[in-house]
């Protein structure tokens, strides 16, 4: 009796792979109905599902193999003012305290409207529509934690840039959450849904809320900031410059089959983003580190994807273990942050993480740098 074939696995990696990592791919790859994985070079460990890793399926649904935050993404916007406005310590100060202010990490004090394309009407459940209705509300505009930034940078000619990353807050694990808890465990374990069943459906309708959500999130959070600066320096945000794309998500693509032809897939995307050919994207590297924007190859074998960062090297567990605040303070130079948080913040320390340039230049084939971006000054909620 012949074993059934596996699914090709394409990786593009700056440095070799550990054994957990390699178990956890293997078991995606070993997955019910997966037709392709593609590992990007950020990959590093996580629960069930690795970041960094892109797969397409037929008909299921892995939630997993999307994240609990769902829609997290990019985003990036120029300011007519060069980077310098803000290279000095009162002029950073300032705007760090804004920052806090209108720019929460939590949550606001008052609750907002939802836009109407994410009324929380839309969801499949009462319970996520209750979530919805309150965390949602608040915590519109909202930046979290961990690994989630606001940035200022310069570009190569000096001009002020703003780099975020954030997603769907609390509603987005929220949705996550139910529906994993609904899912069908594959033979490998992975709980999955069937996306022309009822369950599958409404998994893909609130994540796709959810990333409704998480894009209006970030784009509150620029505007916030543009009114910041608009006050605090008397100077525009040039709209015409916004850069938007998210790293968690399942959606449908065509994409070549091994048998032959094109045909469709579910393509799930795990801390990776699309990168069809010429496609705008944002990749930071680590707090301290360059930033890029950048330009889709259509790369097939990668399922047209590319890295959503540099990727961890060290878990937060190991790094808080490993740097204290004055390490922190150390490896990011004279970049502008909170120096009250160091302590709080040294999971992030740029060590923690790998080589952002390396990154890059193993993924050449799947994206090209079109702007590099020094960060300035970073505001991280803790």
């Amino acid at each position: 009796m012949n074993e059934p074939t596996l699914p090709p696995i394409n990786a593009w990696l700056g440095e070799p792979v550990d054994r957990q990592v390699a178990l956890s791919i293997d078991r995606l790859r070993s997955s019910d109905d997966v037709a392709a994985v593609a590992i990007m070079p950020d990959v590093h460990l996580a629960k069930e599902v690795c970041v960094g890793a892109v797969v397409a399926t037929r008909e299921l649904i892995y939630p997993a193999a999307v994240g609990s935050d769902i829609g997290c993404g990019m985003a990036a916007v120029a300011f007519n003012a060069e980077a310098s406005l803000i290279d000095n310590e009162h002029a950073a100060a300032r705007l760090l305290s804004q920052l806090y202010e209108h720019v929460p990490a939590n949550k606001h004090a008052k609750g907002r409207a939802l836009p109407t394309n994410v009324d929380e009407l839309h969801l499949s459940d009462d319970r996520l529509k209750r979530i919805a209705a309150r965390d949602g509300r608040y915590q519109l505009g909202t930046l979290g934690r961990g690994n989630h930034f606001l940035e200022l940078q310069a570009d190569e000619q000096g001009q002020l840039w703003a780099m975020l990353h954030s997603g769907s807050r609390a509603v987005g694990q929220a949705i996550a959450l139910w529906h994993q808890d609904r899912a069908t465990p594959s033979d490998c374990g992975l709980g999955y849904l069937d996306s022309n069943m009822a369950a599958g459906e409404a998994y893909l309708a609130d994540a796709g809320w959810a990333r409704r959500y998480a894009a209006a999130n970030r784009l509150a959070m620029l505007e916030a900031l543009g009114d910041i600066m608009r006050r605090l320096f008397s100077v525009e945000a040039d709209w015409s410059t916004l850069i938007h794309s998210d790293h968690n998500h399942v959606q449908r693509e065509r994409h070549a089959s091994p048998s032959g032809g094109v045909r469709e897939y579910w393509v799930h995307r795990k801390g990776a983003q699309s990168a069809v050919a010429d496609e705008p994207g944002v990749i930071p590297g680590s707090m301290g580190s360059p930033s890029y924007h950048t330009a889709g190859r259509g790369c097939t074998l990668a399922l047209a994807s590319c890295s959503h960062g540099a990727g961890r090297r060290l878990s937060r567990t190991e790094a808080s273990r490993k740097f204290n605040g004055a390490d922190l303070r150390r490896q990011v130079g004279r970049l502008w942050f909170d120096h009250r948080r160091a302590k709080s913040l040294r999971e992030e320390a740029p060590a923690a993480y790998k080589d952002i340039r390396q990154v890059m230049q193993a993924q050449r084939e799947l994206t090209k740098i079109t702007r590099t971006l020094q960060p300035l000054l970073t505001y991280k909620g803790v």
